[in-house]
């Protein structure tokens, strides 16, 4: 009788750990391309007059629209109802904070410079602790938050201690601005309410994950376009995109790519919890410039190489730290 507990255990294991190679690949590869291609239309002029599209809350609008098109295609084709499983304002609690997360993002690009916009993503487990601690009343342990101190350490020294004498080629001392700063920090609050209360959407509503993207991107279009239209951003940001077709091109590409993300983000907050989530994302940040290291031939510092160590030795260790299944809570063992 042991050998087939044994068989039971090492599929589950398995096919837990495929979830998890499936979630870190597609959160990886569509956050790096959606990361270059949000930098690029804010910050780099377009058309010969060296024109900037400054219409954050358009993008917005246009991730979500195409998100939520796609959420209510594979509902229909799945022939699953598209009535809401909970309460709409639950709905719409999540996507008012995801729209100021992204508008955050997008509007700090104007201000700060890439190392300092990854050098606050870095600390994304840490306001995501705090949020599940109020609004789940999860009890963290002593090594979660020495994990979350240690990558969050990793990824400071490894982007404050550059080889190279710039980074950025953005530079030009606006990252020093309060006011990019503020937006920084309101990003990270944001974005830790809005894929906590995900998580304890999930996990309080027998909830499909295609359901949930499709009114929370929906309630998304309605408050993201309703804003346009009071901002007057509408049909400027149309103009713009209309006369610059590689505008439009990028746009479209990003739009694509947002909504292949928020399937990926959904399944992996779904499967193994925000703070799971969280740890993948800080990782990314940290991926994403090793890449750039690689790809423009830029040399790593001995301080970045210690950086990397701290970050991936803490991500390692972390197996040796977890419970085993039968003592974990069934929160618990959905978080790790």
């Amino acid at each position: 009788m042991a050998e087939p507990t044994s068989g039971a255990g090492g599929t589950w294991k398995e096919s837990k750990i495929c979830k998890m190679v499936f979630s870190v690949v597609g959160i990886m590869s569509t956050l790096v391309t959606y990361g270059i291609l949000q930098e690029k239309i804010m910050r780099v002029p377009y058309g010969v007059n060296k024109e900037y599209f400054k219409y954050s809350l358009f993008l917005v609008f246009c991730n979500r629209i195409t998100t939520s098109a796609v959420s209510a295609g594979a509902l229909l084709a799945s022939k699953k109802a598209l009535d809401p499983v909970a309460p709409v304002y639950k709905y719409c609690l999540v996507s008012i904070s995801n729209i100021l997360t992204t508008t955050c993002q997008y509007e700090a690009l104007k201000y700060v410079s890439f190392p300092i916009q990854t050098l606050a993503k870095c600390a994304k487990m840490i306001p995501v602790m705090v949020w599940g601690t109020i609004i789940m009343q999860k009890k963290y342990v002593g090594h979660d938050y020495l994990l979350a101190f240690l990558v969050t350490l990793g990824c400071s020294i490894f982007i404050l201690y550059p080889a190279a004498s710039e980074i950025s080629p953005y530079s030009r001392g606006r990252e020093n601005t309060t006011w990019g700063v503020s937006l920084m920090i309101g990003y990270l609050g944001f974005d830790g309410f809005t894929s906590t209360f995900q998580d304890k959407l999930f996990k309080g509503y027998d909830m499909d994950i295609h359901n949930q993207i499709f009114y929370t991107t929906l309630c998304s279009c309605i408050l993201s376009f309703t804003g346009l239209i009071l901002q007057g951003h509408l049909l400027p940001a149309v103009d713009f995109v209309y006369r610059h077709n590689d505008c439009f091109f990028d746009i479209t590409l990003l739009s694509t790519v947002a909504t292949v993300s928020q399937f990926f983000i959904s399944y992996t907050i779904r499967n193994f919890g925000a703070l799971t989530f969280a740890t993948i994302m800080t990782t990314r940040q940290l991926v994403s410039i090793m890449l750039s290291c690689v790809w423009f031939a830029h040399p790593l510092s001995w301080e970045q190489l210690i950086g990397a160590v701290i970050v991936f030795g803490s991500l390692y260790a972390k197996s040796f730290l977890r419970k085993a299944p039968q003592r974990s809570s069934p929160s618990e063992a959905t978080e790790n």
